[in-house]
């Protein structure tokens, strides 16, 4: 890999990592700063920012892991998000205090436990690695 194109990787999975953190631990200054529309949960932007997050891990999985055969964004990548960002939804479900229906818990729930689950078969299978 080129000296450039490691130093994008750092560079932009370091960002990725500031701003999701961002998101994750301080979401109400950063909607209001965005201009994003006003709710009573940090929800979203803390699932927005758990995304990021693994965005940014799966950038530097890239760049750790290109002399030895690992990709970071391609379905190593997916991984990383997939499952930083059902962990996060799981936590809000569990410790969130949500005024959703049941409705939308049980719709939550489905999406997470299916994006968890692809996460789990992809990562067994180690379809995430250049030999595959």
């Amino acid at each position: 890999m080129k000296l450039n194109n490691k130093m994008l990787l750092l560079i932009d999975g370091i960002v990725n990592l500031f701003i999701g953190l961002l998101l994750l631990l301080f979401p109400i200054g950063v909607i209001d700063f965005l201009g994003l529309p006003q709710t009573n949960t940090n929800f979203y932007a803390s699932i927005l920012g758990a995304v990021i997050i693994g965005i940014g891990l799966a950038l530097l999985f890239e760049l750790a892991g290109h002399a030895k055969g690992f990709r970071g964004l391609g379905l190593g990548g997916a991984i990383l998000i997939n499952m930083i960002g059902s962990l996060v939804l799981f936590f809000w479900l569990i410790f969130g205090s949500l005024d959703i229906p049941l409705k939308g818990r049980m719709v939550l729930w489905a999406v997470g436990v299916i994006v968890f689950s692809i996460g789990i078969v992809e990562l067994a299978t180690k379809s995430w690695t250049y030999e595959n």
